[in-house]
């Protein structure tokens, strides 16, 4: 089900820095004249997908498509994980404006719940792609797996949010648009302090679902136990 599919005609299209590459943190990549690689293959429409939210115990697990052109480059766009949230902000409508289509989605608590994190994730990115209005015809995405999505090759990255500008890109997209999706629904329940976490299973955000219990954008599957306040 998780078969990777790659077209024997494809070759990656790299430079040998990209094997160094995700050892350099995003400010040195001007220094030494690395950046990340604009694609995988060089021969058809290629999309980048990423998701944000797996492991929270609060809110959607959010996903992003993200096309650029073949000749296109920038210097600090890197891993979202590596970026300050200023930074992110500030590189999302520089994605925006430079990407020639991206699209972002979600897959709620409760189709969570009934289907499982990973298959989530998986919906999450089929439905970016399905939102893209240039179609692809080649899919690389973050990690080691992935459901296949209409029968288009894929190829799955690990750290690819760190080797590809276009994983990158969507790593960033997913990330802020649910962060800020968790910071709107903070005002409604501020006692599990979302505005910070972002439903992330921090020490605070445990204790209050021991305090207050689960609202309705909580994942039910994911519980927490006390006192050990250890996740299952």
């Amino acid at each position: 089900m998780y078969k990777n599919y790659y077209n024997r005609g494809i070759k990656p299209f790299y430079t040998d820095k990209s094997i160094f590459l995700p050892k350099f943190a995003p400010g040195l990549t001007k220094l030494f004249g690395i950046m990340l690689l604009s694609r995988y293959q060089d021969t058809f429409i290629e999309a980048g997908c990423d998701e944000a939210g797996r492991g929270c115990l609060a809110g959607p697990v959010f996903a992003a498509a993200v096309i650029f052109s073949q000749d296109f480059a920038h210097e600090v766009l890197t891993d979202s994980k590596q970026l300050s949230a200023t930074q992110r902000h500030e590189l999302r409508p520089i994605i925006e404006s430079n990407a020639l289509a991206f699209a972002v989605a979600s897959v709620t608590a409760e189709e969570i719940d009934r289907i499982n994190i990973h298959n989530a994730s998986y919906l999450a990115m089929h439905r970016a792609l399905d939102m893209l209005t240039l179609k692809a015809a080649y899919i690389i995405v973050d990690g080691n797996r992935f459901i296949p999505y209409q029968q288009i090759p894929h190829c799955c990255i690990i750290k690819g949010d760190g080797k590809y500008l276009s994983i990158a890109a969507a790593s960033i997209l997913a990330k802020t648009y649910r962060d800020e999706y968790m910071e709107n629904l903070a005002a409604e329940f501020p006692q599990y302090g979302w505005h910070q976490n972002k439903g992330y299973p921090t020490i605070h955000h445990r204790n209050a679902i021991l305090q207050h219990g689960f609202t309705p954008h909580h994942r039910r599957t994911f519980r927490v136990t006390d006192p050990q306040l250890k996740l299952f």
